[in-house]
Formats: structure tokens, C-alpha cells, sequence
């Protein structure tokens, strides 16, 4: 049993790598950073806006030119979300009049990460948005 469970560890590591190395259009209504609140006990999404070029590229809206996974950018705060957990953090932000989220893969995607980080808040562990 226990080989079992290591082998279904190293399989969903291997195939969890491979679909985040795959190209996603990006959701032209806005990106979410998704991080905990341990003190207050909360999951957060901050939904911010995001202008996407004719390539498919996150670009300054200034500039144009492509911005940095990394850097800091000048996009805008448009709604900050927090709940207690992922479930209440779903209903929040996909079962309003006005959904802030027009790509199904976007939605299924930031589903996941509100569960990775419900766990991480739950069993202490740290969580990085993926």
C-alpha cells in the first residue's frame, strides 16, 4: 500500500508538471493573486486587470511591450476577495451577476489554487501560487 501511494505521488507530480509547462490564453477580464491570511484565518484573491496583445501576451498598457512574470506591473486592483474557505471563495466569485471570469480554464484553474491554498491554510504548510 504504501508503494502504492508513492507511485500515485510520483504520477500526479509527473503529469501536474507536464499541464503547467502548457501554453493558457490569458483571461482578458484579469489575472487573481491568490495568497493566505493565517492570522484572520482566509483564503484572498486580488482580481487585477490585464491588457493582452493580438499574440496572446500580458502587456503594460502603456508600453506595450511584454511584462515580467516577476516584476512589478502597473495593472489595476479591480475587486479584493476573501473567504474562509475555497468553496465560499468560488461562490464569492463565480456565482455573481457579473462574473469576473470569461475562460472556463480560468475558472477550473483558480478552483484549484483556492484548494491547494484552503489545504496550506488548514495544515500550516506554505503555499505559493502555482
Amino acid at each position: 500500500m504504501v508503494n502504492q501511494l508513492v507511485n500515485w505521488r510520483a504520477r500526479i507530480a509527473q503529469t501536474d508538471k507536464k499541464l503547467s509547462a502548457r501554453h493558457i490564453n490569458l483571461d482578458p477580464a484579469g489575472y487573481f493573486l491568490v495568497y493566505i491570511d493565517r492570522e484572520n484565518g482566509l483564503i484572498c484573491a486580488d482580481h487585477y486587470t490585464i491588457v493582452v496583445d493580438e499574440r496572446g501576451l500580458a502587456v503594460d498598457p502603456e508600453t506595450g511591450k511584454p511584462l515580467s512574470a516577476k516584476g512589478p506591473t502597473k495593472n489595476e486592483l479591480i475587486a479584493r476577495y476573501k473567504a474562509p474557505s475555497a468553496k465560499a471563495l468560488c461562490v464569492d466569485i463565480f456565482e455573481q451577476e457579473q462574473n469576473p471570469v470569461t475562460h472556463f480554464n480560468h475558472a477550473a484553474y483558480l478552483g484549484r489554487e483556492f484548494q491547494r491554498a484552503e489545504f496550506a491554510l488548514v495544515s500550516g504548510e506554505e503555499y505559493v501560487q502555482d
